[in-house]
């Protein structure tokens, strides 16, 4: 399988250190990026190929994976008119829907519109995936495979879902950070050095993240039985629901999907 990348950040990094990771032939992958900072670090540190420009292109090949900002996408994939034939085009960029990208390339239909998250630069994201009906099984899981390199997929049959999925998973990380800063500045102020103070937030986190995704039982049930009544514990979440924290998050989450709708239509209308 021959594939494309249109840009060369982090993300396209990722991916393609980990398609690699899985066996994928460095041979059949390309890179475009204007930077050459840019691609001569792809190139020594991958060995893929790099060009400057779309347009020394002969053909998008078997996927083209879109890694390039949102706003500078529609002038980004000019270069591709006559040169996408039956490749599957998947884009990572965040707002653009589906009916916008097949209206910024000439009216292809074999799209795939992703919503990964920043873990997969060190192989544990999650990406939502969600595809035109043009997409086959065996097209779908071509893009399966490019982006579980990276960590787990879930398939989104209604792309209406999508800004939900930027603002579980896409945003989520930001929320998990907030809290290990908030534990960090407890620690702080608790009298702990910021080294134990990161330590003991960070492997919390990471702990009972673990002990959630093994365990076939609801979150609250896990958090019940660490609540003992009249305990430290029960002091804790007592005053984290008299101060809003659970309704805070959920809020916030809808805002997130709210915001995502706005900038889909804004993104949609150029």
């Amino acid at each position: 399988m021959k594939i494309t990348f249109l840009g060369g950040g982090n993300m396209a990094n990722a991916l393609i250190g980990g398609m690699l990771k899985q066996g994928f032939a460095a041979t059949d992958i390309t890179v475009i990026d204007p930077g050459a900072e840019a691609r001569g670090k792809l190139t020594e540190t991958y060995a893929v190929n790099c060009l400057e420009l779309a347009e020394m292109l002969d053909n998008a090949g078997d996927l083209l994976v879109l890694a390039v900002k949102p706003q500078q996408m529609k002038e980004a994939v000019v270069p591709f008119a006559g040169k996408l034939a039956n490749a599957v085009v998947v884009s990572i960029a965040a707002g653009l829907d589906l009916a916008t990208l097949s209206r910024f390339l000439g009216g292809h239909r074999k799209i795939v519109r992703c919503m990964p998250n920043t873990p997969a630069l060190i192989g544990a994201g999650i990406t939502g995936l969600c595809p035109l009906p043009e997409v086959s099984a065996d097209e779908r899981a071509a893009a399966d495979r490019v982006l579980s390199a990276v960590g787990s997929t879930v398939w989104i049959d209604d792309e209406s879902k999508m800004d939900g999925v930027t603002a579980l998973s896409g945003s989520g990380p930001a929320y998990v950070f907030l809290f290990i800063e908030a534990m960090q500045q407890a620690a702080a102020e608790l009298g702990f050095t910021p080294e134990q103070g990161r330590q003991l937030a960070i492997e919390t986190v990471q702990g009972a993240a673990a002990l959630a995704a093994q365990s076939s039982d609801p979150a609250s049930v896990l958090r019940e039985r660490v609540t003992s009544k009249g305990g430290t514990t029960e002091a804790a979440l007592n005053k984290m629901a008299e101060m809003g924290v659970k309704a805070g998050i959920i809020a916030g989450v809808k805002a997130a999907e709210a915001r995502g709708q706005e900038l889909g239509k804004l993104l949609g209308a150029a």
